[in-house]
């Protein structure tokens, strides 16, 4: 543009003046490009020659422009043949023509290039020239091998790759994590992750949030959620990545988002989880053990195994012994009657409290579990069903447990072929429900209190 049209006067241009903006245009676009362009007229002529070629090779646009071909100072004499006539021959073949040659510095060294040729037709339509854009081997290597990563990562990979935007919102979604979030590549992008996700998006969209503003954390996160399937909602583990992504064309780190790689590693920490558990679940039938050889009451060492099994396990357990004289009853005998023994306080955390001596049958409802576990002689699961804080208190209370129950598991105590009651573990809301991975530790804990409840029967009809 004309100083005149800058200063806002009305001037016209002159007929020089368009040319010249036009050439600067020109000039500004090939010194600004980040690969190296030359171009050649129809005679082998340079034409154009701008900085990176400049930056590669060391000649400037001044040396280079006028020369004919590279022959004496860009290529050695020998090839400089060969060289000029891979370069020329674009202007008679169609699309692009890519080489690789070596070229020749200023200094004298010689430097591997890879070269783009098309032709460049003049007003006639016929070829006028040549361009010829290059870089250098290693550098457009590197380039094909970053898109190559690329392409592996969002098509091939055997872990979830995400690429989340500044709005945590998934822009790029690859085949593995589609699948893990149970949807189509395409449905996944532009939606909010807490449609994907029902529990755990809150920790995730944090960790997000700290690579956006702070960076990659220096180790990989595990991070439970919960997903919204077609089949319900399902638990899952995975160890996710981050790293942040950043513009490589601003001079200040611009940030584009984050890039999220993950491995489904539910499995592997359940295991590791249940083996933790297996450990601990051990280790207290160990101490429950020594602690009760340690006991002169048999009713006493049945209390000891009762409080050391709740550690970690369950919140309230009762111990509900058959009333009756002989406090057994055989298998196939009539209706039974359960009168409660030791139980824990119901208001706070504590040891079990010994039940009163009045020996009254407690008020069981027909099909109460811990009458079915007798009925069965196995253990018996129950659950409210219900969130409302209201309906779990009736359910709870309508059966004689701790108003704050929710949970229940009723194991049957056997000794000697007999059924000496049954003994019942109670969970609050903040648990989950019973599985049968804890029925088989309640079952080995039944049998210690089963065996000290039969001796202190013993010992108290041989005293009586």
């Amino acid at each position: 543009m004309s100083a005149s049209r800058r200063s806002g006067t009305t001037d016209e241009l002159g007929p020089d003046e368009p040319e010249r903006d036009g050439a600067d245009l020109l000039a500004a676009l090939l010194d600004g490009m980040d690969a190296a362009l030359c171009a050649f007229d129809a005679d082998g002529v340079v034409t154009h020659w701008n900085r990176e070629a400049e930056r590669i090779l060391g000649w400037t646009a001044a040396e280079a422009v006028g020369r004919h071909g590279f022959a004496g100072w860009a290529v050695r004499t020998a090839d400089a043949g060969e060289v000029e006539s891979r370069l020329l021959s674009a202007m008679q073949a169609p699309g692009r023509q890519v080489h690789e040659f070596a070229l020749l510095t200023k200094e004298g060294g010689r430097v591997l290039v890879r070269t783009q040729s098309a032709s460049v037709p003049g007003p006639d339509g016929k070829p006028a020239g040549v361009y010829c854009a290059f870089s250098e081997v290693h550098a457009q290597i590197d380039l094909e091998r970053s898109i190559a990563l690329s392409e592996a990562l969002f098509d091939d990979a055997s872990w979830g790759v995400v690429l989340v935007d500044a709005d945590l919102r998934p822009a790029v979604v690859n085949g593995h994590a589609a699948r893990a979030l149970g949807m189509g590549r395409t449905a996944v992008l532009g939606r909010p992750l807490g449609e994907l996700i029902a529990q755990g998006v809150e920790e995730l969209e944090s960790a997000l949030t700290h690579v956006l503003a702070e960076g990659a954390p220096p180790a990989p996160a595990e991070m439970w959620v919960t997903l919204r399937t077609a089949e319900g909602e399902q638990r899952r583990c995975w160890r996710s990545g981050f790293l942040r992504l950043a513009s490589p064309l601003t001079e200040e780190p611009v940030p584009l988002g984050v890039g999220w790689l993950f491995q489904d590693v539910t499995e592997s920490k359940q295991t590791e989880q249940e083996a933790a558990l297996l450990r601990f679940r051990t280790n207290q039938l160990h101490r429950a053990a020594r602690a009760a050889a340690e006991c002169e009451d048999p009713a006493e060492a049945a209390s000891v195994h009762l409080d050391f099994a709740l550690a970690g396990f369950a919140d309230h357990a009762l111990i509900d012994r058959v009333a009756g004289a002989g406090g057994s009853v055989a298998d196939g005998e009539g209706p039974v009657r359960l009168v409660r023994g030791p139980a824990t306080p119901s208001g706070a955390p504590g040891p079990s409290l010994p039940a009163g001596r009045a020996g009254l049958p407690v008020r069981y409802s027909e099909g109460h579990p811990a009458l079915q576990c007798v009925e069965r002689i196995g253990s018996v699961r129950a659950s409210a069903g219900s969130t409302e804080p209201d309906r779990t208190r009736e359910w709870a209370v309508a059966r004689q447990w701790p108003a704050d129950s929710v949970h229940a598991l009723c194991v049957v105590l056997r000794s000697r072929g007999r059924t000496l009651g049954v003994v019942t573990f109670l969970r609050g809301a903040s648990r989950t429900q019973f599985e049968r991975f804890d029925a088989t530790y309640a079952e080995d804990v039944a049998v210690r209190i089963a065996a000290a409840l039969d001796l202190a029967a013993v010992l108290e009809r041989r005293t009586g």
